[in-house]
């Protein structure tokens, strides 16, 4: 029980370093492929099991969307609303999602959720 709660802290570690690095970022979430949650820093409020299985379903049509118009393999999703951005991220064997404010600089965004996903990524494997 200890090693799962070491991986745990080290995922809480990376999320919360990933909103305070990024004041753009609003939501972080880390969801396994199946849609269950995994850790999360969402508001007050929000339902972290419906977040995850809507993201989990996202992940689904956009890696199928890929596959059936020869597109290679699915690396992210950027959905923009009116108040800011959805951006999903492959961090196998789970996926980051994060959402940000409508002003938010998309490049280093994209930056910063390549490194935390990959960091995610060696974290659960390990």
């Amino acid at each position: 029980m200890s090693e799962k709660n070491n991986t745990i802290e080290k995922l809480e570690k990376v999320l919360k370093k990933l909103l305070i690095d990024n004041p753009d970022i609003t939501v972080a979430i880390i969801t396994s492929i199946e849609g269950l949650p995994i850790r999360s820093i969402l508001p007050r409020g929000a339902n972290e099991t419906i977040v995850s299985a809507m993201v989990a379903t996202l992940l689904s049509l956009s890696e199928r969307a890929v596959m059936e118009m020869n597109l290679g393999e699915f690396k992210q999703l950027f959905i923009k609303g009116n108040d800011g951005y959805l951006l999903v991220f492959e961090a196998i064997p789970a996926v980051l999602s994060v959402s940000t404010t409508e002003d938010a600089k998309l490049g280093l965004i994209f930056y910063e959720c390549e490194r935390t996903s990959h960091e995610i990524s060696h974290i659960l494997k390990n």
